[in-house]
């Protein structure tokens, strides 16, 4: 279970970080080309990052009813996970793509990893 936990709070930090490094350094074109698609997709991102942070440590100190918003959140970050590569290979970034795979497939196992080991099978 910690592994569940760590993994949801260390990708929510990741994301934000990752943000703000990138506003912060102007390596984010779309605020001036296309600033309400990407205000929105912040707002995604900022939600499932904050989210994953919540229910990583809601699951590391066994909250009542954690499970159902470990699910969300990391659904959310499978759906940014699968939307995402798009816009890199676009680019030629094929390493990112890569990068998004694997955080797939981490995602994906840390879900059947909480799923197989909780003794909470009901979401209570």
């Amino acid at each position: 279970m910690k592994f569940c936990g760590w993994y949801a709070i260390t990708v929510g930090i990741v994301m934000i970080g990752q943000w703000v490094f990138f506003i912060s350094m102007g390596q984010v074109p779309e605020l001036q080309s296309e600033p309400l698609r990407i205000a929105f997709h912040l707002a995604s991102e900022g939600i499932t990052a904050i989210l994953l942070i919540l229910s990583g440590v809601g699951v590391l100190r066994s909250w009542k009813r954690i499970r159902i918003w470990y699910h969300v959140a990391c659904g959310m970050l499978l759906y940014s996970v699968i939307v995402s590569p798009g816009y890199f290979a676009q680019l030629g970034q094929w390493s990112l793509v890569v990068m998004f795979a694997v955080l797939g497939v981490a995602t994906i196992s840390a879900i059947v990893v909480l799923d197989t080991r909780s003794p909470d099978t009901h979401g209570s």
